[in-house]
């Protein structure tokens, strides 16, 4: 049991992270949490600095879906919307639908239409071609054959909006299949993209078979998407430094402050008690503890000078002076990512979403053998844990430690994935999050960073470049080979 690391204080502030609701970037939730980690940090008598930002903001207002028959209007249920997909007036858009079944020629009649276009979640990507396992404990532990869950789907297939804008629709109905109804609700999926010009929603595959015979019929339907659009919102990244006696050397310790419910993001919480276990101890390093802002407006906030990819580059971007070694300027000799704290599993059990009662599988990129033994080292003292650790692998490394992997950073980055990890709703999903298994993670993070903090730098070595096509197997599959994967990423794209 840490003597500084508290289970009370963890829970008391996830309590007020979710009294600031949705914490979507630029949000006045957002902005509320901020303000509480700055004082926070500043209450522990330390320096805050900010980097403010202005940017174009799209939040949603309203939305709804309403279809036409022979015995008027039904009122069909919304499952999510697309972020920053586009907008329609109070009195809605309405129009005739279309039903796009084939994704390559089934654009044709689209034009003027509301395009309703099914979305089959990704379920044919061998999970080695975006993993590449370092280790794992227990050592049984596996992820499923193919990489699949809503924000693979989402991400991997995010060009149809595009596309129907292109080719004329007047706004789009995508329709979840092989999702189950109550996962796909309040999902705030894709965040990735630019602006995309037209309006845009969800609906679950249930809700999605009225809408298709709708189309099929030719019936018509009206579509309403408000939204609150403010083109210089404020938001902003902040830091703060515990000063180590180096002038040479620094540790970044990282994550994010925008998020949807009480996993993603609750980083910061955990990384005050982090700030507070190590202000008062005599530190050899320089630790720099980064909480950025623009997770959730990826477009905005990325920079290819400092990694690009993830909203941490920004900050790597505009500080090279804390990092890169040059001229002067401090070296990071390592990393550490603090992401998705006490996610339990939940599965789709023949068509009910429940809880399994076990933990879900820590997904753990390290940056090279080193980090890798160090992070081991602490996860295996722990009662409950199901973790296996990544290597950066055919350019993909998810969550806001790539950047830090991009620039050479050695990393030990926590991105625990959870299918509801973007879910938005009332309780926050709370019924699937875990004070203990927080508290554990946290204080094995603690023991990482002093551990890092007396090992030598050139036992830490440097970072290893991507793994490329097939790596180490993380599902216990043999038959992956260069092939395989063409034929199989091929597929995917023609379905």
């Amino acid at each position: 049991m840490s003597e500084l690391i508290s289970k009370a204080e963890l829970a008391e502030g996830i309590e007020k992270m979710n009294s600031f609701g949705t914490r979507i970037t630029g949000s006045e939730g957002q902005l509320g949490f901020i303000k509480y980690l700055k004082d926070s940090i500043r209450d522990m008598g330390l320096e805050v600095y900010s980097d403010p930002f202005y940017f174009k903001k799209w939040e949603k207002k309203e939305a709804s879906l309403k279809i036409f028959g022979y015995n008027g209007p039904e009122d069909i249920e919304i499952s999510s919307v697309f972020p920053y997909s586009g907008e329609t007036k109070e009195s809605g858009i309405t129009s005739e639908l279309y039903y796009v079944e084939d994704k390559i020629r089934g654009y044709a009649g689209i034009k003027d239409k509301i395009a309703v276009i099914p979305v089959s979640e990704l379920d044919g990507l061998p999970s080695e071609l975006a993993f590449d396992k370092r280790s794992s404990y227990p050592s049984d532990v596996q992820l499923p054959v193919n990489y699949s869950g809503p924000v693979a789907t989402t991400f991997v297939k995010f060009t149809y909006a595009k596309i129907a804008k292109l080719r004329g629709a007047r706004a789009v109905i995508f329709v979840w299949k092989g999702l189950n109804d109550d996962l796909a609700k309040g999902q705030y999926l894709p965040f990735i993209l630019e602006y995309q010009g037209i309006p845009a929603i969800w609906i679950s595959e249930t809700e999605g078979k009225k809408v298709k015979e709708a189309a099929l019929e030719h019936r018509t339907a009206t579509i309403t998407l408000t939204a609150d659009t403010k083109r210089h919102a404020y938001t902003e990244t902040f830091y703060c430094m515990l000063k180590g006696e180096s002038d040479k050397e620094s540790v970044i310790i990282n994550t994010h402050t925008d998020g949807t419910n009480c996993v993603e993001e609750n980083g910061p919480i955990a990384m005050l008690q982090l700030i507070k276990s190590l202000k008062d101890k005599k530190l050899s390093r320089n630790h720099i503890f980064v909480f950025v802002t623009g997770h959730f407006r990826l477009p905005v906030f990325k920079d290819i000078a400092g990694g690009g990819v993830q909203a941490t580059s920004k900050w790597l971007a505009m500080h090279p002076d804390l990092w890169d070694g040059k001229h002067g300027h401090l070296k990071a000799v390592a990393g550490v990512s603090v992401e998705h704290l006490g996610c339990m599993e939940w599965i789709d059990d023949n068509g009910e979403y429940k809880p399994t009662g076990e933990i879900q599988t820590e997904l753990v990129y390290t940056g090279n053998n080193a980090m890798d033994d160090i992070f081991m080292e602490f996860a295996r003292e722990r009662e409950n844990v199901k973790v296996m650790t990544l290597r950066g692998h055919n350019f993909l490394h998810f969550g806001e430690g790539q950047p830090l992997f991009n620039v050479g950073i050695p990393e030990i980055a926590l991105v625990t994935a959870p299918d509801y990890l973007c879910v938005e709703s009332e309780n926050h999903q709370m019924d699937k999050f875990s004070i203990d298994l927080m508290y554990d993670q946290t204080e094995t993070f603690e023991k990482v960073i002093a551990k890092i903090e007396e090992t030598p730098t050139k036992e830490i070595g440097s970072c290893d470049d991507y793994s490329i096509v097939a790596g180490k197997s993380v599902s216990g599959r043999t038959d992956i080979n260069v092939k395989s994967l063409g034929r199989k990423v091929m597929s995917v794209i023609k379905k």
